[in-house]
């Protein structure tokens, strides 16, 4: 027994492969270096000598030493 009819046509399926090609894109991170002198005071301690000649008068004498 042969059964011939009308074809029926289903909606299409689909199917869907996902392939992956890599790219490069360049981030560019500028770096500064930077050198700093920083000033720092420090003391520095100058001594000056001074000389001087004092006289020392006892005074007139009033009576003997001895």
């Amino acid at each position: 027994m042969s059964f011939h009819g009308r074809p029926i046509h289903c909606p299409p399926r689909y199917v869907v492969r996902d392939f992956y090609t890599p790219r490069i894109v360049p981030y560019i991170h500028p770096v500064v270096h930077i050198n700093r002198q920083n000033i720092v005071n420090v003391p520095r301690h100058i001594y000056r000598p001074v000389t001087r000649n004092v006289v020392v008068d006892p005074g007139y004498p009033r009576r003997c030493c001895w």
